[in-house]
């Protein structure tokens, strides 16, 4: 606001003028802006506040982290950026009990279920109505590997107390 007849602004990744007439002055206040980048898919804007150390792991008024909105949203890239983060909390559950997981199944984003299942994202936790993301899944690919996964667990679980029993027998 240099001049008061001329506004500096940027719109879409470009910056110009604009008749000061043309602009109405807002304060508006944004609480979680992480978490707006996240929901928007605003890339440039997520990173911004990463390098101004914006806590990767805060949660809105409804307990929701950027992660499950990144999720929510289907935003691919803003994704793959939280997940590069050091302490990113995977399976933060909302007021809701929903995790990202849950909402990547809902919304049936498969790369994201995928994404998140490789950074060893929980599938056995519930939410309030008591559904797992799996339950959760509103197309068969999510469902698949949600499935699959799940055996996974089950097969890590069986073959390590298989494990321990081979230990006391040896004793």
């Amino acid at each position: 606001m240099s001049d008061t007849n001329w506004w500096k602004g940027t719109c879409k990744g470009r910056t110009g003028l604009i008749p000061s007439n043309y602009v109405a002055e807002q304060a508006e206040s944004i609480d979680n802006p992480l978490h707006e980048a996240a929901k928007r898919g605003n890339l440039s804007w997520l990173r911004e506040c990463l390098d101004n150390r914006v806590g990767v792991n805060g949660l809105d008024k409804a307990g929701s982290t950027a992660l499950y909105w990144a999720c929510h949203g289907g935003h691919k890239d803003i994704v793959e950026v939280l997940l590069t983060q050091p302490n990113i909390e995977l399976n933060q559950q909302n007021k809701l009990g929903d995790t990202a997981l849950h909402a990547a199944a809902w919304k049936g984003y498969v790369d994201i279920v995928e994404m998140l299942l490789a950074k060893e994202a929980r599938t056995d936790l519930r939410n309030n109505e008591k559904k797992l993301a799996f339950d959760m899944a509103t197309n068969a690919a999510c469902a698949s590997l949600l499935k699959k996964k799940k055996g996974q667990d089950i097969m890590r679980t069986l073959s390590n107390a298989e494990e321990y029993l081979d230990d006391e027998d040896s004793d």
